[in-house]
């Protein structure tokens, strides 16, 4: 936790001291020319700059409609949501517990393009109370920082970190913007989801990449992610986990719209358990493509072999060594952006190993995420978001160790009074199936209603 954070304060500084290199920020710059004023094919022409594919970029697609989106605002405001939830506590004994929680968020936010560099930061303190589990009452704190800098008409530096602390994975500052699509290969699970608890999770990316000739790019990414539960004895059969991965590919563009390429992937999953640590690492070798049919549409699908190599500590308590566990499998995914002036839609798929998410090691993750926004009404949007993810342990049987799979989904209501207040009202269904973890084997279900009011402003920054 303590180098993630490091990495995010890092990326901010970096972010500041490139503000001040900037000299002449908002001006566009000249397309490149031959001698003859002909157009030239040279990466320094704005038009000739390649993007990094989603596959590869460890960026998430945007939520935010195309004609909603702004640049060098800075934005801020206060949300107060209360929920229901049938499902509070994750009960071992059968009965769930019901409760009611208060929370109260205020946010800021910055985002700024010039020239040469984007960056877009936000934070949201708060803080959330529950009617009849106050012992659970929390002070939550999310943090996210995102840059691109080109350090040259060649290079660009890209960074994106994001930090929660909180008592529900549901309290987010923006509900409807809570979902999460990415079209990374290399993508955090967080897919298992603990009922009211204590939570603490940190995720981030830092990428190169170089753009060497007009139609040729080579690049490499570190990503990092970590879940931490502090109080342990709030989630039986839930455990700490981190991940460490690099990447590195290389991308042709094939026309204005194809692009292909290959990279290599590792990655370092661990999970502490009380006994030791599981340690999984793997090695992929794959390829991808992407189609970006207008600058707002992509589409990306990615193959290749992956190869794991699974260390698990001894069972207890005859503290028996369990053999490695080593194995090739295929990896493939795919994804969908669409991000239109009143539609925003996300999808993708993925069959990987990844991390365990909390549970016992690494997986075998088959998951599929979506999120859909439309403008329906000059004032009124609404918005749908789901997934579905299936879990299967790495690792020997004779641990104890089972399958599990999550399905969720949220839909919500925005309606905007003015340009500073809005009313959300939203539902949130959760199944969990995990016999082997006992804080949700027995009350696999959560319902959970909300509604969200909410005051925010936007100010042009230099204003």
């Amino acid at each position: 936790m303590k180098l993630s954070l490091k990495i995010c304060v890092g990326l901010i500084l970096l972010t500041n001291a490139c503000l001040w290199s900037q000299v002449d920020t908002n001006l566009p710059q000249p397309a490149a020319v031959d001698n003859e004023g002909n157009p030239t094919n040279n990466p320094d022409n704005n038009d000739n700059r390649m993007v990094t594919p989603p596959p590869v970029s460890g960026q998430e697609y945007p939520t935010a409609f195309a004609a909603a989106e702004r640049s060098n605002y800075v934005t801020g405001g206060l949300a107060f949501t209360g929920a229901y939830t049938d499902n509070a506590l994750g009960s071992i004994t059968g009965n769930p517990v019901s409760d009611v929680s208060y929370s109260i968020a205020p946010f800021i936010g910055l985002n700024e393009t010039t020239s040469r560099l984007h960056w877009d930061l936000n934070y949201a303190p708060g803080f959330t109370f529950y009617q009849r589990l106050s012992a659970r009452n929390e002070t939550d704190q999310n943090a996210s920082v995102d840059l691109q800098y080109r350090l040259s008409p060649h290079v660009t530096l890209t960074g994106r970190d994001g930090f929660s602390k909180s008592s529900n994975v549901f309290n987010q500052p923006d509900l409807a913007g809570a979902a999460v699509v990415s079209g990374a290969v290399l993508a955090p699970n967080f897919t298992v989801i603990a009922p009211i608890a204590d939570r603490l999770s940190n995720d981030g990316n830092v990428g190169l990449s170089y753009q060497f000739v007009a139609n040729g790019m080579v690049g490499g990414s570190a990503t990092f992610s970590n879940l931490q539960y502090p109080n342990q004895t709030q989630v039986p059969g839930l455990y700490d986990s981190n991940t460490q991965a690099g990447t590195t590919f290389y991308t042709l563009r094939i026309s204005k719209m194809h692009y292909i390429g290959a990279t290599y992937q590792y990655e370092r999953l661990i999970t502490s358990l009380p006994q030791g640590q599981n340690e999984t690492q793997t090695h992929a070798i794959l390829f991808f493509y992407t189609l970006y049919a207008t600058p707002r549409f992509s589409f990306s699908f990615f193959g290749g072999p992956q190869h794991s190599d699974t260390v698990q500590p001894p069972i207890p308590p005859s503290h028996l060594q369990l053999p490695a566990a080593r194995s090739w499998t295929p990896a493939a995914g795919g994804s969908l952006n669409w991000q239109g002036r009143w539609s925003n839609v996300a999808l993708s798929y993925s069959h990987i190993i990844s991390g365990g998410g909390g549970l016992v090691g690494a997986v075998k993750l088959d998951s599929v995420s979506m999120a859909i926004r439309q403008q329906m009404a000059r004032r009124l949007s609404g918005s749908i978001a789901g997934g579905y993810a299936q879990n299967d342990v790495l690792g020997s049987p004779l641990a104890g160790t089972t399958n599990g799979h999550t399905v969720s989904g949220t839909a919500s209501l925005r309606q905007d009074f003015g340009q500073n207040f809005s009313v959300q009202l939203g539902y949130t269904r959760l199944h969990q199936d995990y016999s082997s973890v006992a804080v949700l084997a027995t009350t696999p279900n959560t319902n959970r209603e909300f509604v969200s009011i909410s005051y925010q402003f936007s100010r042009p920054l230099g204003r």
